[in-house]
């Protein structure tokens, strides 16, 4: 049976990082009280993440009367510009995530699954096992227009990119190569 990080109405969730860009490790935490989950991501599925909720959200808003009273843009009162709660100990590395709005609640809801290494034998079985864990968390939409303004901030804080090849640039000096096909 699989391990389930149960939080709903967290008092924290967000993207974060954990050293300096180029080197940055990325996580999802969420926390309430003294129960802190964090699992380590990727940059691109925090980007993903936080566009496919701005997407939720839209189409949510548009809804006839917005029934669900999703904000234009993130509430300024639910600003978060705090570092990760400390310790950062990752519990798991994303490999899934799924998506989800429950009307009944006006909730969003969050899953994250672990990163599975498939072996050869395990593509062959007809039903995929149980992840061993799962991270579930419900936000309200406010907070969740809120998670999406910090991921975007935090994923676009990393190093720039070179305006002539396209790759980031790093703060000890960048050599630029054209990409492939313009010699």
């Amino acid at each position: 049976m699989a391990q389930r990080h149960e939080f709903d109405w967290p008092d924290r969730l967000v993207i974060g990082t954990v050293g300096r860009p180029g080197e940055r490790t990325f996580y999802l935490q969420a926390r309430a009280g003294e129960r802190l989950v964090s699992a380590g991501m990727e940059k691109e599925q925090s980007a993903a993440l936080a566009e496919k909720l701005d997407e939720v959200l839209d189409e949510l808003m548009v809804q006839d009367g917005n029934p669900f009273s999703v904000p234009a843009e993130a509430p300024t009162a639910l600003d978060d510009h705090e570092p990760l709660d400390g310790p950062v100990v990752e519990q798991f590395r994303v490999g899934m995530l799924s998506l989800g709005f429950d009307p009944s609640t006006a909730q969003v809801v969050i899953e994250a699954f672990p990163l599975v290494e498939d072996s050869p034998a395990s593509l062959l079985e007809s039903e995929p096992d149980e992840p061993a864990e799962v991270l579930h968390v419900r936000i309200p939409v406010g907070a969740a227009r809120s998670f999406c303004k910090r991921t975007r901030e935090i994923v676009g804080a990393g190093r720039p990119i070179c305006p002539l090849c396209f790759a980031p640039m790093d703060p000890e000096g960048h050599i630029c190569e054209p990409p492939e096909g313009l010699m």
